[in-house]
């Protein structure tokens, strides 16, 4: 596994990190894996999006319609 080091980060940007870090019970550095894994993984469809958001837990049932993914289509010139 690699390491990377973040340099030069203000102090308030420390500050919230770590408040950050507190509420979710981790470490700083468990946080910011978790930050940065999230900024790079891919997007959510937006069907789980929609059943995450207002989905069994919410009291809320949804049934979705299937339907394969498709490619967006290019901009017409």
């Amino acid at each position: 596994m690699s390491s990377i080091s973040v340099r030069r980060l203000d102090k308030e940007t420390i500050e919230r990190l770590r408040a950050q870090a507190d509420r979710h019970g981790i470490s700083m550095e468990e946080e910011v894996r978790r930050i940065l894994r999230s900024a790079v993984s891919e997007p959510e469809r937006l069907g789980d999006l929609a059943q995450a958001t207002f989905g069994p837990k919410y009291g809320v049932e949804l049934e979705l319609p299937g339907h394969d993914p498709h490619e967006p289509c290019a901009p017409e010139r």
